[in-house]
């Protein structure tokens, strides 16, 4: 059997395991974040500059310590290094950082069309408010409407003839 087809077996132990790496992708990207801010910062400039002016004076003036003479090519190996370590570290940085943007870029258009569907609801309702509020009988509508009605029927009870309504029934106002 396949190496494929016991590890889908349940009943079959795995067999030998052999040491594997285990990498913790999140810690490598946060120490490359790290040391990515620590390049991008003048005490780093400051720091590099005192190394490699010691080690020129070094190799220049101390005669007895000259273990990389005057075109400095062990300097020059040594910032190759480096910079073939750190251009990917920083690039790892700004992929993460990217990354990061885009789920905040994300989350603000999610948070943003929300906001628009409420506003939308919310004027919706507030129209429908105002048309069901303009339906409505007011406080003085109805006052009024009582008042005639209470000055017919004295009129009717005191014998005179019931008076013709002389306007239409207004209908409310609200501004």
């Amino acid at each position: 059997m396949s190496e494929k087809n016991l590890r889908q077996r349940l009943d079959l132990p795995l067999g030998i395991r052999r040491f594997r790496w285990q990498w913790d992708v999140e810690a490598v990207g946060r120490n490359s974040e790290q040391f990515a801010r620590f390049l991008g910062t003048g005490r780093y400039l400051v720091i590099q500059t005192v190394f490699v002016v010691v080690w020129i004076i070094l190799n220049v003036f101390a005669v007895k310590l000259r273990w990389d003479p005057y075109p400095f090519i062990l300097l020059n190996l040594a910032f190759s290094t480096q910079a073939a370590y750190a251009a990917p570290l920083i690039l790892l940085a700004q992929n993460r950082q990217e990354n990061r943007d885009r789920v905040a870029l994300e989350e603000d258009r999610v948070r943003s069309a929300q906001t628009k569907a409420d506003t939308e609801f919310l004027a919706r309702e507030l129209a429908a408010m105002r048309l069901a509020i303009g339906e409505v009988a007011t406080r003085d509508y109805l006052r009024r409407e009582l008042d005639e009605l209470r000055d017919m029927i004295e009129k009717l009870a005191a014998g005179e003839p019931a008076p013709k309504k002389k306007r239409k029934a207004e209908k409310p106002h609200i501004d």
